[in-house]
């Protein structure tokens, strides 16, 4: 993957992952996908990013991404 994501397309990704799979326990864990997500979400607000190259992620955040964008095409 060589493409880009944006904030708010990351925002949204995680979002569904969330939809997909609430959070649990006390401390409110997040999934596997969504907390993968979450840590590139903060430094692109930290640092005032727009996008981010999704080649960068992580692989679990990657795979995220893909499935994110692939259920988004096909509704």
């Amino acid at each position: 993957m060589n493409e880009d994501i944006t904030l708010t397309d990351l925002e949204s990704a995680i979002n569904f992952w969330r939809q997909q799979s609430p959070s649990v326990g006390d401390e409110m864990r997040l999934c596997p996908e969504a907390s993968s997500l979450a840590t590139p979400y903060a430094f692109m607000i930290l640092k005032k990013r727009q996008s981010l190259a999704v080649a960068d992620l992580d692989p679990t955040a990657q795979a995220a991404i893909e499935y994110w964008r692939a259920k988004r095409a096909s509704l």
